[in-house]
């Protein structure tokens, strides 16, 4: 798991370019907010997570990134729900410190036309 990076992968990378785009000018990983958020928009007092179906555990049963494995049960279970139980946790801080967040799936980053209009959605009035 060492190998697994946690920057600059391709669905990140599809919505930066998306957001760039778009004229929307951004800032990357921001220590001082909760759960260092992927996109941070200062002014405007919004983050954009991007995350992997996997590894944060994707609820549409449409998606079929987000299977849990057959081997290893006991500490994938644990895993999956400590990373699920983080993220919830660092939204909520984020939300009551007036951050408006918005959460991208990586299944999502395939149908760029729809990801273009929900991220129009959030990010423009």
């Amino acid at each position: 798991m060492a190998a697994i990076k946690s920057k600059g992968m391709k669905p990140e990378m599809v919505v930066r370019s998306l957001v760039h785009g778009m004229g929307c000018r951004y800032r990357l990983h921001r220590k001082g907010l909760p759960g260092k958020p992927d996109l941070v928009f200062g002014p405007r007092k919004k983050v954009i997570f991007v995350h992997g179906c996997f590894w944060h555990q994707h609820s549409d049963p449409a998606c079929k990134i987000a299977r849990m494995p057959k081997s290893n049960t006991g500490y994938w279970n644990a895993k999956l729900a400590r990373n699920v139980e983080r993220d919830a946790k660092n939204i909520a801080l984020l939300e009551t410190a007036g951050w408006k967040v918005l959460t991208i799936w990586e299944c999502e980053t395939k149908e760029t036309e729809r990801l273009k209009e929900k991220l129009k959605a959030f990010l423009l009035p």
